[in-house]
């Protein structure tokens, strides 16, 4: 299941700059990850300070 980023997000940019195949972006608020594009690495998640992405 692809990984998607809670409202505890802090559009720090971490997540983005740690996925290996682009499919975080940033969203009106809070960055966003496009579900087609996730390979649930878990990268984004391992580098969130607040611990936003998780799998869905």
């Amino acid at each position: 299941m692809a990984y998607i980023i809670s409202e505890d997000c802090v559009s720090c940019g971490a997540c983005q700059a740690e996925c290996p195949v682009g499919a975080i972006s940033e969203g009106d608020g809070k960055y966003v990850i496009d579900a087609d594009a996730c390979v649930e690495c878990g990268a984004c998640a391992g580098v969130c300070p607040v611990g936003a992405p998780s799998a869905e």
